[in-house]
């Protein structure tokens, strides 16, 4: 069993910083966020060497605290995790930043919507300009890589193949991808619990939702995941929020479900083969009885990589869900921490 406080040999920093890019966003939630920065051990014995870095994004309802607090107690923290692989020498040292963008959404998948705030902008100039004027950093693409698991998988898939100019790698785990997949059961399960217990109104729904315990009701993950994903992909300059449905009937609303597919990693490769072939690391992996079937976008994924002639991609299917799988943080950071360090050029 894992004890109550864990001894870094380097050390976890809680910082702090207020983003310019989420002043005034629609939902009104904070500008100013939390931000870990794990610090490999020997960084203060040589004032003068400078470090890669890797930044962590969080799944849908991640917030920054509970990085330090996990599900399960018999299992250490990713950054304890991370501790352990750099004290033992498992993988040259780099910076390791834990990334919040939560919203009162539950989630901002790491893009710019008019739904839900500017969180691309936010991570790739706030929070990496942040970190660079903080930390001794190499601040070049070459040694910045972004890595995360569900959401956080998918922001990391995006983040890189919009920004080949900040990063130069990505890990996802089993990030949303293939979203015939992952998101199609949810939007039906979605309908069938408006129709059924909130005359098709999702005013009714956030109504009552606010009045309980969240999350106290079998079909709120549903009927609050896919409202957040619509503020995301298919919302209007205005902020009006398009359902990929129709709450009448049930019927897919073709429009708005194009423009999430437009965001569908699977698809988006396609149009950046020269983003991603120009990325020095990729590790892809998921369980193979994920629940969401992200296993299935990760399959999916890979083979247009594979087809754009993309070859440094590193996957894996292993025995897993979609739950407990954090022991496959380290096994990425340690590829990308190699292919991002100095040592690699």
């Amino acid at each position: 069993m894992r004890p109550w406080s864990h001894t870094y040999a380097g050390r976890l920093e809680a910082r702090e910083l207020t983003s310019e890019a989420l002043r005034d966003n629609p939902l009104g939630d904070s500008a100013t966020r939390p931000l870990y920065v794990y610090v490999p051990p020997g960084y203060d014995d040589d004032p003068g060497q400078r470090y890669p870095a890797v930044y962590v994004l969080q799944g849908y309802l991640g917030a920054l605290p509970s990085w330090n607090y996990p599900a399960n107690t018999f299992r250490a923290t990713y950054p304890e995790m991370a501790d352990e692989l750099f004290s033992s020498g498992g993988a040259p040292p780099c910076l390791v930043v834990f990334v919040d963008a939560w919203t009162s959404l539950g989630g901002s998948q790491f893009v710019d919507s008019p739904g839900t705030g500017r969180y691309h902008t936010y991570l790739c100039e706030d929070v990496v300009g942040f970190v660079d004027a903080t930390y001794r950093t190499l601040d070049r693409p070459a040694h910045r890589a972004v890595q995360g698991k569900s959401s956080g998988g998918f922001g990391a898939m995006v983040t890189a193949m919009l920004r080949p100019d900040l990063f130069g790698g990505f890990a996802s785990h089993a990030g949303d991808a293939g979203f015939e997949h992952c998101f199609l059961p949810e939007i039906a399960a979605a309908y069938r619990a408006l129709r059924d217990r909130y005359d098709r109104s999702y005013e009714a729904f956030f109504e009552d939702f606010r009045s309980r315990p969240a999350l106290s009701k079998g079909p709120d993950f549903a009927l609050l995941m896919v409202y957040a994903m619509a503020a995301c992909f298919s919302s209007d300059a205005d902020g009006t929020v398009h359902l990929p449905f129709d709450v009448a009937t049930g019927r897919l609303d073709e429009a708005a479900w194009a423009r999430w597919l437009a965001w569908d990693p699977v698809r988006m490769a396609a149009l950046r083969p020269d983003s991603l072939r120009s990325l020095r690391a990729i590790w892809v992996d998921a369980g193979r009885s994920d629940d969401a079937q992200l296993d299935l976008g990760a399959e999916a994924f890979v083979d247009e990589l594979r087809r754009l002639g993309v070859d440094e991609v590193r996957f894996e299917l292993f025995d897993g869900t979609h739950r407990g799988i954090e022991h496959r943080y380290p096994l990425a950071l340690a590829y990308l921490a190699e292919r991002i360090s100095p040592s690699a050029q």
